[in-house]
């Protein structure tokens, strides 16, 4: 018996079949649920990267044992940024003379 229903079921989606466009190709169901599933899963990862960002400490802290090695960042006064010292950031100024 269950080979006459599969039978009947394809005779009936036959027609339906010769309906489609050939030249028509759609995700369907499939593929939008395909899509909802991946985004879903890029919503939890940016959720979940958030809160671990979130739990990170950015302040960097000086160990104590060790001494300063450099004397210039000995100093509590920062540099200008217009100076033309190794931490300016940017362009070094050329030579003169």
């Amino acid at each position: 018996m269950p080979d006459m229903s599969a039978s009947l079921a394809l005779t009936h989606l036959v027609p339906l079949a010769k309906e489609v466009d050939e030249n028509k190709v759609t995700p369907g169901v499939l593929g939008f649920i395909v899509f909802a599933v991946m985004a879903l899963a890029v919503w939890g990862l940016m959720k979940s990267m958030n809160r671990q960002l979130g739990r990170v400490d950015f302040t960097e802290e000086t160990d104590p044992k060790a001494g300063p090695s450099d004397p210039k960042t000995a100093t509590s006064e920062p540099e200008p940024a217009g100076s033309a010292g190794s931490g300016s950031g940017g362009k070094a100024s050329p030579a003169k003379g």
